[in-house]
């Protein structure tokens, strides 16, 4: 009989399956689940986007684009980071995607080599690390802090480079946690690197998503846009996770290859999502606008709430994110959550989804309507006063 687990890549077989993913099967076969554990807008995608994407197939626009995406969309990327972010990019520096997560395993796969490090700060997005592993980098991960509000400082930054360091994972704002770097910290860790040789990638998928401060990319930092590449896309600012649109913009010299490597695994992104992404950016502020605004009232409900409930919790200043500690109890997170779940049919993610440093931690999403997290407020209330 044929052995099956000798034909398999070891390093794919060696990475662990999502945290997430894992802790979502639980909830597979329970039926009246409380759920705060998607990261995903429970917005519908605005209807003048919708009616684009409408629009194109309704003229027969159903045929492949470019590999880097049409022009006219990757055009709109360009004004729109200018608009938003006042980073100046061409349309030979953007490449559209199959969305933010295959911009962010284009962006590794081209820049580092077998052996080169690249520098993760944790607790973050579950897919740097393996996505380092398998293009044969070695993941140099950076447990951040809550006492300096889970933000990579430039101290920290500063012992982790090695000779060996080739690439830094800068996500911000964060999932988990919520946490963004003003402009004098992004100064901060530039002064670390400006003299060095490394690059930067910057997943900024919730750039939009902040609270009471803008979003400031270290590319508009000094020395720093040749060194970085962004990593974005639609799903969040515009609640089109389904749409699978994302985009990377840096070096000409840079995307080039990046093209290639989109070129052979997926051609290009969807048609009818690019037309739809067309009319998101040209009108669609007035959406991220609202949107946003729901989100921060919906972030100090459960900011409150949990406070109220007697959990130690940060308020998050950016994604639709919360990160409480858990780890008064006398549990694991995982068992936390897993308890929570079953007595009271509540779902949050452990925290050691996004890291081992999470334990103690869990991830609450606020993507949900406010009548959504007072039902789930209400459970953790309960299960806490249980376990005390």
């Amino acid at each position: 009989m044929i052995d099956h687990e000798k034909f398999l890549s070891e390093t794919l077989r060696d990475i662990k399956p999502s945290g997430i993913r894992k802790f979502f099967d639980l909830l597979a076969d329970m039926g009246d689940v409380t759920a705060l554990t998607v990261g995903q807008p429970d917005f519908v995608t605005p209807w003048h986007i919708r009616e684009a994407a409408i629009d194109s197939l309704e003229r027969g626009h159903t045929y492949y684009t470019s590999n880097s995406g049409l022009p006219e969309l990757r055009g709109e990327v360009c004004k729109y980071m200018k608009r938003r972010f006042e980073l100046d990019y061409s349309a030979d520096e953007v490449l559209i995607t199959v969305g933010g997560s295959e911009a962010i395993d284009v962006a590794i796969r081209a820049l580092t080599n077998p052996g080169d490090e690249v520098i993760i700060p944790m607790p973050s997005f579950v897919c740097y690390e393996p996505i380092a592993r398998m293009a044969g980098a070695v993941p140099v991960i950076i447990n951040t802090k809550e006492e300096n509000g889970f933000k990579l400082t430039a101290e920290e930054l500063s012992a982790a480079i090695t000779e060996r360091t080739k690439l830094l994972v800068l996500p911000y704002p964060n999932n988990p946690t919520g946490a963004i770097l003003e402009k004098s910290e992004l100064q901060a860790l530039a002064a670390v690197i400006r003299d060095r040789d490394i690059a930067i990638l910057s997943d900024e998928i919730y750039a939009e998503l902040t609270y009471g401060k803008r979003h400031v990319s270290i590319a508009s930092i000094d020395g720093m846009r040749e060194r970085t590449v962004i990593a974005s896309g639609f799903s969040k600012a515009y609640a089109m996770t389904g749409w699978r649109l994302g985009y990377l913009c840096g070096p000409s010299v840079w995307l080039k290859q990046m093209t290639k490597l989109h070129q052979y695994a997926i051609m290009c992104a969807p048609t009818m999502s690019q037309f739809a992404a067309v009319e998101a950016l040209k009108n669609g502020d007035g959406d991220i606008a609202e949107m946003t605004a729901e989100y921060d009232r919906r972030r100090t409900v459960i900011y409150e709430g949990l406070q109220e409930i007697g959990l130690p919790v940060m308020m998050p200043e950016g994604a639709f994110y919360i990160y409480p500690y858990i780890g008064g109890f006398g549990l694991t997170s995982e068992e936390f959550c897993e308890r929570l779940l079953k007595e009271e049919k509540c779902a949050i993610v452990p925290g050691t989804a996004f890291g081992e440093c999470g334990e103690g931690y869990a991830r609450i999403s606020y993507a949900y309507s406010v009548r959504h997290i007072e039902e789930a407020l209400e459970k953790i209330k309960r299960f806490v006063e249980k376990i005390k």
